[in-house]
């Protein structure tokens, strides 16, 4: 009847063959590398844990309650040889991992820009690289190429045998970047930018994915990463361009609502600081980056006056998420370089005799909210001025607080 079982059940291994071994089997040089890390590890920790294995089953067979012929040594307790063998091999094994994982993990750094294309072929020449920008949104992948002046929707592709540098963030929540048979995974955070450099050896599509559970559409999460040829990349480049499509500040807004098993699709088109913008988390009109926010914070901040340099938040991802309060607000922007929006002014300081940038105004011309806080007494309270405190920086003086009037707002 046993046997009966075991037969009943050797189909079920025929399924194992339609697994996709693709970590023990990559196309890319940095994955073949992880994987010998990882073959090599399980070997090295093999020597020890076969023959433990192996030991055990042996003296559990041999000094069984049964065997009266086995040596029955009740008072032996140590042995130096056996102590040397115990503890010597397995310590060994440990000095011979440590030394791997130390070498594989600066080797393999997903920070260190790759020095080969494949073991015994070295970089090409200025035209091996290729940049890709990769914002996880919820719940697609948008991949920008700077060097094209294009952009994709959940599709990735590069020529075969060039490196690619990819520079990763994520719009709301934490993500993970994954293309098992190009390279580990790296995490994509808000507000932060990752890398990772990696290079494909053969052409032919592959998998990609989230692999970092990010909410309701996260199985969606998925794309085609099509490794090409050169002359097939080019006409690859040429065909999103043909599909017209542009991509600018706006329209990355409403790409970047939640939507779930978003289908693959290029815009011709982006605006060059985008990727710039999303990093910094500044994509909405009048709103301060933080690359600003952390140049400002430096010099000192902007004191007690900054408590009022807040507007209400037009777009809040995702209904308010993370609000504090009855109306969500964001930092006002003082100048914007990249995307000017209006008049500007020359202002020296003493630090600095050079003319600098700065709006006169902010970009959103709504009223200016407070931080529920009273204005310092050195500002413009109420329509009277009082004397401003001195400051290296000559900036405009804060508008009167007043309630904004819905479809009129006013200017500041």
């Amino acid at each position: 009847m046993k046997r009966l079982r075991i037969i009943a059940l050797l189909p079920l291994f025929t399924l194992l063959g339609g697994c996709n071994l693709v970590v023990l089997d990559p196309s890319g040089d940095v994955a073949a590398r992880q994987r010998d890390l990882l073959i090599e590890s399980t070997g090295l920790m093999l020597l020890i844990i076969v023959p433990v294995i192996a030991l055990t089953l042996l003296f559990a067979c041999r000094y069984r309650e049964s065997n009266k012929a086995a040596t029955y040594a009740p008072d032996w307790d140590h042995s130096t040889q056996l102590e040397l063998v115990i503890w010597g091999a397995p310590l060994l094994i440990i000095i011979c991992l440590g030394a791997m994982t130390w070498m594989g993990t600066h080797l393999l750094d997903p920070y260190r820009p790759i020095d080969r294309l494949a073991s015994g072929r070295s970089l090409g020449g200025s035209k091996a690289r290729i940049e890709v920008d990769v914002v996880a949104l919820d719940w697609k992948w948008l991949f920008i190429y700077p060097q094209y002046g294009i952009a994709t929707v959940n599709q990735l592709a590069a020529p075969a045998n060039r490196t690619i540098d990819f520079r990763i963030t994520s719009s709301s929540v934490m993500n993970s970047f994954s293309i098992p048979a190009l390279a580990g995974q790296i995490y994509a955070m808000p507000g932060m930018e990752t890398t990772l450099y990696a290079v494909m050896n053969q052409t032919g599509t592959y998998d990609g994915f989230s692999a970092n559970y990010s909410g309701s559409g996260f199985s969606g999460m998925r794309f085609a990463f099509r490794s090409l040829g050169n002359d097939d990349f080019d006409k690859w480049v040429a065909q999103v361009k043909a599909g017209g499509g542009s991509l600018g500040r706006n329209d990355y807004l409403q790409l970047e609502h939640p939507s779930e098993n978003e289908p693959a699709r290029g815009y011709a088109s982006i605006d060059p600081g985008l990727y710039k913008a999303i990093l910094n988390e500044c994509v909405e009109p009048g709103k301060m980056c933080l690359n600003q926010m952390a140049a400002i914070d430096d010099k000192g901040g902007l004191g007690l006056a900054g408590i009022n340099n807040v507007l209400p938040l037009e777009y809040d991802k995702y209904a308010r998420r993370g609000a504090l309060g009855p109306e969500a607000t964001y930092v006002a922007g003082l100048c914007d370089p990249d995307h000017p929006t209006g008049e500007t002014a020359a202002v020296t300081t003493a630090d600095t005799p050079q003319a600098s940038s700065v709006a006169t105004s902010p970009a959103n011309d709504l009223p200016l909210r407070g931080a529920g806080l009273p204005r310092p007494p050195f500002a413009t309270f109420l329509g009277s001025p009082t004397p401003q405190r001195p400051t290296s920086t000559s900036l405009p003086a804060l508008p009167p607080e007043t309630p904004a009037t819905p479809g009129r707002p006013s200017n500041t």
